[in-house]
């Protein structure tokens, strides 16, 4: 039976993503022109344009009227257990962390829902930048104790909250993180620089302490262009 159009463009565009993947074109690297695409996979060129809308469907690349299309995706897995300064700095990505403000905050809803043993939290709002944009922005609740009381007041010491969480006597050992999509109103808009209703990653994970003290509970904005979820399984076999 003779290929039809549609699984022409899905084979172009699996093609062209195993390439971007796996690092083969760069984030900002151009793709080549729809009639060399045509002529490498023997296809027509409104087959091309199919499977390039498909891959900027799935935020991989980006298409600018009469100049072509670019590689958004930048392929680079992240160990959030470090933090993100940490995280991509180890890949390489340099990134300016802004603090919008260190407040207290008396949160019973999040209490209840958390199960914590205390209402009174340290809210930190902070966004951060990668390559001249804003690529996230971050509201985490902490607990209000200890040293971590005095954050309002102190800041931030090198901007990094996971060591201060762990001079604070905090350590990350297990936790909870959920990950959906949905548009940024026009607050989040203001503070990223981009579109109300632009669509971002959402995550929202809670941590623990090896003894289930409550270390933070994070709700993050992540540009997809930036981001990307990575799962890994393996099957295991039950007597």
């Amino acid at each position: 039976m003779r290929e039809n159009v549609r699984l022409k463009h899905e084979r172009i565009a699996t093609s062209l993503e195993r390439e971007i993947r796996s690092g083969r074109m760069a984030r900002g690297e151009q793709l080549p022109g729809e009639v060399s695409l045509a002529r490498r996979f023997g296809v027509s060129r409104n087959t091309v344009r199919i499977a390039l809308a498909e891959l900027n469907e799935a935020g991989l690349i980006t298409t600018r009227t009469g100049k072509g299309s670019f590689v958004l995706f930048d392929g680079r897995p992240m160990n959030s257990r470090l933090g993100w300064a940490h995280a991509l700095a180890a890949q390489g990505v340099q990134t300016q962390v802004r603090v919008l403000g260190i407040t207290a905050a008396r949160d019973e809803e999040l209490a209840a829902r958390l199960e914590l043993d205390s209402p009174e939290l340290i809210l930190i709002e902070r966004v951060r930048g990668a390559a001249a944009e804003l690529v996230s922005y971050e509201r985490s609740w902490v607990p209000a104790v200890g040293a971590l009381r005095e954050l309002p007041r102190t800041g931030l010491a090198g901007g990094s909250l996971t060591e201060v969480l762990n001079q604070a006597g905090l350590w990350m050992d297990h936790g909870e993180q959920r990950l959906s999509g949905r548009p940024i109103d026009a607050r989040e808009a203001e503070l990223l620089g981009r579109g109300a209703g632009e669509w971002f990653l959402n995550t929202q994970r809670t941590s623990w302490t090896a003894d289930d003290s409550f270390v933070e509970h994070v709700d993050s904005l992540l540009d997809p262009a930036h981001f990307q979820l990575s799962l890994t399984f393996s099957e295991q076999q039950n007597d």
